[in-house]
């Protein structure tokens, strides 16, 4: 038998954005937790101190993936992307054109 597989298009493929998301979060943690552990070797002494440059560069790894995840499903509660207020060169030009 032969087993049909809808084209769905990639901006509507959930399951192709939770994957890169997973990859991306688990990259990002484990990437900038190794930077935060080599920075605590490099800069710190005492252990506690190692172990929170450690925490902090995990936090960053998940916090920079948590905001590309939520651009990938255009969260409406994201607030990466404001909206861009006008400029006065396009409000003057307007008044201009309308005298």
């Amino acid at each position: 038998m032969e087993e049909r597989k809808e084209n769905v298009p990639p901006e509507h493929d959930v399951n192709a954005k939770w994957d890169a998301c997973i990859d991306h979060t688990t990259r990002r943690f484990v990437y900038s937790s190794l930077g935060g552990a080599f920075a605590g070797l490099l800069f710190f002494r005492s252990p506690v101190t190692r172990w929170a440059s450690i925490a902090f560069g995990a936090g960053l790894g998940i916090g920079s993936a948590y905001t590309d995840c939520s651009r990938a499903f255009d969260a409406p509660s994201s607030s990466s992307s404001p909206a861009a207020p006008k400029s006065r060169e396009t409000s003057s030009v307007s008044q201009a054109a309308d005298e």
